[in-house]
């Protein structure tokens, strides 16, 4: 069956990660993606892992390759006049343009938006960057580690009160961001179906970390004071909490309403004489006497490894989880069979496993399986089917080859 998006045609003027994964989300549903790049190619086509630090020689970018599976690559030198004209008729015919190129770049390479949606009213346009277009840092430049990550105060608040702040891993602001961007496209297409007038979205970086930080950044509004940072030595809840077992490997405690779940957790793990205790014996006073109790459960949790405990409390009336590492996380087997990796099905370098999209729908299949496109792949076959004239599109290619 077509995709909830078939027949819908986007353009995407972007690098890196945040705005190629929403081309990628839209892919997923259906939609022909046409994604252009310079004819060097995107840097992130060659992020492979050895590049990262790890000890693989996977030949590919697994990063790229699934945040831009299954479009069209149209490699085009955007100095050229000539490329500029064959991509605005490109654009002339899309539903959507998507993009992370900054306002005043896409102005001077004679791609301004206003302008492009004079042309074509029904345009939709999706537009990232660190901060808003409107304000006064619109045309600085922003990465998720710096505008979603620094600026939202997440950075210094995700620690322990004596830590440094955490390093951010990469592309995490920027899947997130992708969301966004996806679901502000489509409430555009549905609003274009409803007029026939296309609209501007706008994301960016800041605004997305302040929304996934908002239960902090929203009561540090309300109140116009800090947030308290956690103290795993001192919780509030000595439930919600993590505790290192013997073998230095971490485990995490999430119960919220202690009073549910204390009788359980002591029996759980072995220290019913803890029901016995004055000091534990409601919220209240185990608050009161939180770093007594987080000592008693630390000297406990350092009696086991994380592999006796994950058996000790498998099946019990307790929630947790072990701090597992990522290559334990995307190794589990129960992991898989919730179906959350998908196969992609690559030409030249065979089957390889990666991140599926983050939702599913009933009458759709997103199953995530295309390769990501060779560079300059499509360009003939794209610049063709805008009606760029014949030399044009041989002088184009060309270039694209070099």
């Amino acid at each position: 069956m077509p995709g909830p998006l078939d027949g819908i045609r986007v353009v995407e003027i972007a690098n890196y990660v945040a705005v190629p994964a929403a081309g990628t989300l839209l892919v997923d549903l259906g939609a022909d993606v046409v994604k252009v790049e310079v004819p060097w190619g995107d840097f992130y086509r060659f992020a492979t892992p050895k590049r990262n630090g790890y000890d693989s020689d996977f030949p590919l970018s697994a990063n790229y390759q699934m945040d831009n599976r299954g479009k069209r690559s149209l490699a085009l030198d955007l100095a050229l006049p000539q490329s500029v004209e064959a991509l605005e008729k490109l654009i002339a015919r899309a539903d959507i343009l998507i993009t992370n190129t900054l306002p005043g770049r896409l102005a001077k390479m004679g791609l301004d938006i206003e302008a492009l949606r004079e042309k074509n009213p029904a345009l939709i346009v999706a537009r990232l960057g660190g901060f808003s277009p409107d304000g006064p840092q619109a045309d600085d430049p922003g990465f998720d580690q710096t505008s979603f990550w620094a600026l939202s105060g997440m950075m210094d608040q995700q620690r322990d009160p004596d830590s440094p702040p955490a390093f951010f891993r990469p592309g995490v602001g920027d899947h997130c961001a992708a969301l966004s961007m996806t679901t502000g496209l489509l409430a555009a297409l549905r609003h274009r179906d409803q007029t026939g007038v296309g609209q501007v979205v706008d994301v960016n970086l800041q605004q997305v970390g302040f929304y996934i930080g908002g239960n902090d950044s929203g009561q540090a509004l309300a109140t116009g004071k800090p947030p308290p940072r956690h103290d795993r030595r001192a919780p509030r809840n000595p439930l919600w909490n993590h505790y290192p077992t013997s073998d230095d490997r971490w485990l995490l405690l999430v119960m919220i309403d202690s009073t549910i779940y204390w009788t359980s957790f002591c029996r759980a793990i072995g220290r019913p004489d803890l029901l016995d205790d004055e000091r534990f014996k409601d919220p209240k006073t185990r608050f009161r006497y939180n770093r007594e109790l987080v000592a008693t459960l630390d000297e406990t949790f350092r009696t086991k490894s994380l592999a006796e405990w994950t058996e000790t409390l498998e099946g019990q009336k307790v929630i947790w989880a072990p701090a597992k590492t990522v290559l334990e996380a995307v190794s589990d087997e129960k992991t898989h069979a919730n179906g959350v990796f998908s196969t992609i099905e690559h030409p030249e370098h065979g089957c390889f496993q990666t991140v599926a999209p983050p939702f599913r729908l009933s009458e759709h299949d997103m199953h995530g399986t295309f390769p990501a496109p060779d560079l300059n792949a499509h360009t003939r076959e794209v610049l063709e089917e805008a009606g760029v004239d014949a030399e044009t599109v041989e002088l184009l290619v060309s270039v694209g080859e070099q």
